[in-house]
């Protein structure tokens, strides 16, 4: 990026925002584990700033439920236990099915072209058996869905959530790269019937595709194990 570019960028996001965001993506992508400390220094050194945005970026990801800060013990990436992330998908299959009636019914021509991109891409990277790329875009495509729904505070809401299962999800991916084929399939349905106007299979489709997901968590992370909450029978396929 030339310096013109650069400045450009910063005119119009704050450095804390640009460090948080790439602190945030090396999260997700797993270069940064859960329960890893996080010091100042290191960090500061990788990325080329000062410790202050450092700093400031810590409290945004606090905010957003992807690190703990403790008093004497520094920062850390949070570790999610199993009945927390179950918790989180209780309330995120509410808001996935807000999402499929809003966004069927708000999705416009541009929208619907972005949404079909993104499904044309993650072909290419079940294709290519790349786990990473796809885990990218499955985010991608369900933050674009929250977002064309036209509701911010449903977009807000619902982005925390999936950013505190991205601590979960990653572990239960590389369990299961047989299933991208079958997430695929599950996504373009979605993003069929979104296109499509139709609200009510919409939303039937994305509450179903949330919890599949957490019945497919509980396969992979203590499979000898049976929750009364979750239907069994539901195919396991990657979030």
């Amino acid at each position: 990026m030339s310096f013109p570019d650069a400045l450009n960028v910063l005119k119009s996001r704050s450095l804390p925002a640009l460090v948080q965001e790439e602190l945030e993506r090396m999260i997700i992508d797993g270069r940064l584990l859960p329960g890893e400390p996080l010091r100042e220094v290191p960090l500061s050194a990788l990325l080329g700033v000062s410790r202050g945005p450092i700093r400031e970026a810590f409290r945004g990801l606090e905010e957003k439920g992807l690190v703990r800060v403790v008093k004497n013990c520094g920062v850390h990436v949070r570790t999610l236990d199993l009945h927390e992330a179950d918790q989180i998908y209780e309330v995120r299959a509410v808001l996935e099915a807000m999402i499929g009636a809003k966004v069927a019914r708000a999705a416009g021509s541009g929208g619907r072209a972005e949404l079909h991109a993104l499904i044309v891409q993650m072909e290419e990277a079940v294709a290519g058996c790349d786990i990473n790329r796809y885990t990218a875009l499955n985010f991608a495509l369900h933050d674009r869905l929250a977002a064309l729904s036209g509701n911010h505070k449903l977009h807000e809401t619902y982005s925390r959530l999936v950013s505190e299962l991205s601590l979960f999800r990653r572990q239960t991916y590389i369990h299961n790269e047989a299933s991208l084929s079958l997430s695929l399939g599950e996504h373009r349905a979605i993003v069929e019937a979104v296109c499509a106007g139709e609200a009510d299979q919409a939303a039937d489709l994305l509450q179903r595709h949330c919890n599949d997901s957490r019945a497919r968590m509980h396969q992979a992370l203590c499979p000898a194990s049976s929750s009364p909450s979750l239907n069994t029978n539901v195919t396991r396929s990657a979030e």
